[in-house]
């Protein structure tokens, strides 16, 4: 999942998700799904903004490790080797590279 997240990091969205929707590792479906719902919730905080205007590019990315569960799996002369299967938690940021802020500044300034 990290070798994902590395991949992405820094990109703009649409070359992120081109990147995971075409990328062969097993972690890129989830990270793809992850990036849907961010841009889902920056769409949901900014209503009036409109995506390819803002310009968003993903500010950071990073991958934590979860829960583990542990199973024993049976071995030779009565032993039992530990198999952990283990999850992780996943932490997007999006930001924008023109800013809401400056672009209200720009359209004050053209209307003065």
């Amino acid at each position: 999942m990290r070798l994902v997240a590395d991949m992405v990091r820094g990109k703009r969205i649409n070359d992120a998700l081109n990147l995971l929707r075409f990328d062969s590792k097993a972690g890129s479906k989830n990270v793809e799904k992850l990036l849907l719902s961010a841009i889902a919730n920056w769409q949901q905080k900014y209503e009036d903004e409109r995506i390819e205007d803002a310009d968003l590019y993903i500010k950071t990315i990073f991958v934590d490790g979860g829960r583990m569960l542990k199973r024993l799996r049976p071995a030779p002369q009565g032993r039992g080797y530990r198999i952990r299967k283990r999850s992780n938690h996943i932490t997007i940021v999006l930001d924008s590279k023109t800013s809401v802020a400056k672009q209200i500044n720009i359209q004050e300034k053209e209307t003065e």
